[in-house]
């Protein structure tokens, strides 16, 4: 076969499968993370992150992540990111947000870790939130050889320097949930406070009864008073039959 048309059957399924990698650009977008320091244990150790704007038409708005094991919410500290956008802490990890971003434009911030875990890496599950309500979450974990679709970001660690200890535990952000969070009295499922417990004709109208010991007292102040009364009754005709007897004799 003459090599022109060898090369031409070649150049067809090449040519396919540049479509094809060209038509799956998007499924390669994710949240890339990098450390200046990414050393296990390491204080105040910096992290950035860089999620990748997806869609030509919404911006993105906000990124919540997950922590790793090791850190707790209130670890975390907002270093830069996007004008206007600031990081709250969550149940399992922070949000960051703010004004939306341009259609296309990826969301770049980092963070100050307190201290980074003793661990050989670190995933940072990451759900990137955009104006039109798609959420892009970059969750999964490798498992085996197979690479996820949906990659978390990882972050290796070397080992930690030598005589490096872990500090002690800051609190976390659940010591600091607001009140409001909790169902108040009057909600459908809601539990009562011992308050509103302590009195059981509260709101009522009508006195409250009496503490039992309270109770317990009069009753028995009672009693004795009916046993003296009787002893004396007795004791009176006792006195008064002897006196009769006197005096007959």
């Amino acid at each position: 076969m003459p090599r022109s048309r060898l090369l031409a059957r070649a150049a067809v399924p090449a040519a396919a499968l540049v479509g094809a990698l060209a038509l799956a650009g998007p499924a390669f977008a994710h949240v890339e993370v990098e450390s200046s320091t990414p050393q296990a244990l390491a204080a105040d150790a910096v992290i950035a992150f860089d999620a990748e704007g997806e869609s030509s038409s919404a911006g993105i708005k906000e990124v919540r992540v997950v922590l790793p094991e090791g850190l707790q919410p209130g670890d975390v500290s907002l270093v830069k990111g996007p004008e206007g956008w600031t990081l709250s802490p969550i149940a399992d990890g922070y949000a960051v947000a703010g004004p939306a971003l341009a259609p296309g434009a990826d969301a770049q911030y980092s963070i100050k870790v307190r201290q980074l875990p003793d661990a050989p890496e670190l995933a940072f599950k990451s759900l990137v939130g955009y104006t039109d309500g798609q959420i892009d979450r970059w969750i999964e974990l490798p498992q085996g050889a197979a690479k996820p679709a949906h990659p978390a970001p990882v972050l290796k660690l070397t080992a930690a320097a030598p005589g490096a200890k872990p500090l002690t535990p800051s609190p976390t952000a659940a010591a600091s949930e607001p009140a409001a969070a909790q169902p108040s009295a009057g909600t459908p499922g809601a539990t009562a406070s011992p308050d509103a417990t302590a009195s059981p004709t509260a709101g009522t109208g009508r006195p409250a009864a009496a503490p039992a010991e309270q109770a317990d007292g009069s009753s028995g102040v009672r009693t004795a008073l009916a046993v003296a009364a009787a002893v004396l009754l007795v004791a009176a005709g006792g006195f008064w039959v002897w006196r009769r007897r006197s005096t007959q004799g």
